[in-house]
């Protein structure tokens, strides 16, 4: 994909392509390099829908649509779960390359509207059971269970990804490149992804007789759900006609309380994004003999020995209704520097890959690591983590360094003092903070 590619969108065409309402002819393409990354393309629509959904919500309910912490936590895991395409392609696409190179059977025409239909189909057909999977086999929901910790059910939960998920997704799609033209597949590959972004709403009720049709923010809070109602349903992209097929379709009836079953309570990126894999490697080894151990990483999450491959349904923890989602505890004051601090970051993210083909690699990777570090810095404040203060102490100094030495610029060159000041100032009140919190608990 070519980020270069049409940068323009009109609103029209970015509403359209955001319910995958695109045509044929507009969004078919020769080649991989002309087809255009429209992911990145969205950014400005994923922020414009939040703020309407806030507004909604603000007139509906009273109240917004989610919490602040939850946000920035499912927003850091999407922009976490970006990172390694600075540095290479997709392997959902380096995978489906090599096989179309090497082993296709027959190259169907880019330009035909029957390849673009039959590629909708196929790549959500695959999505079907790639979903499936990642539920169903523990060493793929480790990936996956990142998209679900939200307790929390909003657009900015449909940002909340995980970095691991596309080293075992592109298996599921790889069939395609038999026959289908990769520069058809990237395509669709995306508006799948950017389709399931509308249906992580809570505003947007039963919409009738689509509901029979395609997945609907309906279907899919009940796929978000941790009653046990819910477990293992409407695994659905696009169509849930695959749910009624093949019998994990289940209708919304009664309130979906969400997230995990097992609730992680924290906002820190890398427990959001690997906790399972620590979970799987420790009951690994405290599990006794080799076919169970086997069943530890490629049977449910649920399994255990003597117990059906993807555990008890009545092993799940029942739901009130009244559970109380986890929240930080932090004061109002430390939640705006903490949007500040995560506004600045993302500025820096959108411009690492606007001008990443400029970039050298070593600057490249430092702002990748200070993306990273400032994204858990954050998690550590919301968290109260002991060590929030030193580790945000830490980071401070690293920003005035990178922008001393030229790998960080402020996005506007008549504010470079003020950051320097500002980020000084950081550095002194979260000393001075660290001290303090060293010979007692936060205040």
């Amino acid at each position: 994909m070519n980020p270069e590619a049409q940068q323009d969108v009109s609103v029209s065409q970015g509403i359209r392509m955001m319910f995958y309402m695109v045509k044929p002819n507009e969004t078919s393409f020769q080649t991989l390099e002309e087809v255009p990354d429209y992911v990145k393309q969205a950014t400005p629509f994923f922020i414009s829908l939040m703020l309407l959904e806030l507004a909604v919500s603000w007139i509906l309910k009273g109240k917004p649509s989610g919490r602040l912490d939850d946000a920035l936590t499912s927003i850091s895991a999407g922009i976490f779960s970006r990172l390694p395409s600075l540095f290479s392609r997709s392997i959902e696409l380096t995978t489906y390359i090599y096989i179309w190179e090497n082993y296709r059977l027959i190259s169907l025409p880019w330009h035909s509207p029957w390849t673009w239909y039959l590629t909708f189909l196929g790549v959500d057909f695959g999505y079907y059971w790639f979903h499936r999977m990642a539920h169903e086999v523990n060493i793929m929901w480790a990936g996956h269970q990142t998209h679900h910790s939200s307790e929390d059910y909003n657009l900015s939960t449909a940002l909340r990804q995980s970095v691991l998920q596309i080293y075992t997704s592109w298996i599921f799609y790889s069939p395609l490149a038999l026959f289908i033209p990769p520069s058809v597949y990237a395509v669709h590959l995306q508006f799948n992804l950017l389709y399931q972004f509308w249906i992580h709403t809570e505003v947007i009720d039963n919409l009738g007789p689509l509901e029979l049709i395609i997945n609907t923010p309906s279907h899919h809070r009940v796929h978000h759900g941790r009653n046990r109602y819910c477990i293992d349903k409407n695994y659905a992209g696009v169509l849930i006609i695959w749910d009624r097929i093949f019998g994990t379709f289940e209708a919304e009836n009664e309130k979906v309380v969400y997230g995990l079953t097992h609730p992680i309570n924290t906002f820190e990126p890398f427990k959001v994004q690997f906790h399972h894999l620590v979970y799987i490697w420790t009951t690994f080894w405290a599990t006794p003999g080799f076919f169970n151990k086997f069943s530890v990483i490629f049977k449910g999450p649920g399994w255990g020995p003597g117990k059906p491959r993807l555990g008890l349904s009545e092993e799940i923890p029942e739901v009130t209704g009244e559970e109380v989602p986890f929240s930080s505890p932090v004061s109002r004051l430390l939640r705006i520097y903490a949007v500040v601090q995560f506004a600045l970051m993302l500025a820096f993210y959108e411009e690492a890959f606007a001008d990443k083909a400029a970039l050298s690699q070593v600057t490249l990777l430092l702002r990748v690591c200070f993306i990273i570090l400032t994204l858990t810095s954050i998690g550590f404040l919301l968290d109260q983590r002991p060590k929030a203060a030193v580790l945000e102490t830490f980071r401070c100094l690293v920003f005035l360094m990178l922008y001393k030495f030229g790998h960080l610029k402020p996005f506007i060159p008549s504010l470079s003092f003020a950051f320097e000041i500002f980020f000084s100032v950081c550095i002194a009140f979260w000393g001075v903070r660290s001290m303090k919190l060293a010979s007692g608990p936060w205040k």
